[in-house]
């Protein structure tokens, strides 16, 4: 069995995306990750970091100073704890100037068990909230 690091069970370390407008990234941010229990753990100059507990989340400035670029086909999902969490993820980041890419709901082309929802960042990232309901399963 793998060993936990420092009781964070996660797979991965972080996931960082770039911005090209800090101050309205960090804004949209604060206001749609703290619907999933989220928070800032570190904050630096250009670069915010958010988590439950760690630094798992990072929003900068890109460290190259070029400007940040949307990765097609790339997107983030955020672990939610309940249907309830997915739904005000979506509502806090349309509030928080985010597009709707896709409405909280069941993803049955995933699995009976996922439901989720999809937005668009104000620097055009997907992000994602999903939560994964064994109830739904049968």
């Amino acid at each position: 069995m793998a060993e936990v690091q420092n009781g964070n069970p996660s797979l991965l370390s972080h996931v960082s995306l770039g911005t090209n407008d800090f101050e309205r990234a960090t804004r949209f941010y604060d206001a749609t990750l703290k619907s999933v229990g989220a928070r800032r753990v570190v904050d630096e100059p250009g670069a915010v970091a958010y988590g439950r507990a760690f630094p798992e989340f990072w929003v900068q400035r890109p460290y190259d100073g070029k400007a940040a670029a949307v990765g097609n086909g790339t997107h983030v999902a955020f672990l939610a704890h309940s249907r309830a969490e997915v739904d005000a993820f979506h509502a806090a980041a349309i509030a928080a100037g985010g597009m709707d890419e896709g409405a909280p709901g069941p993803r049955r082309e995933y699995s009976a068990a996922y439901y989720g929802c999809f937005v668009r960042d104000p620097d055009g990232h997907k992000i994602e909230a999903m939560f994964w309901d064994e109830a739904a399963t049968g």
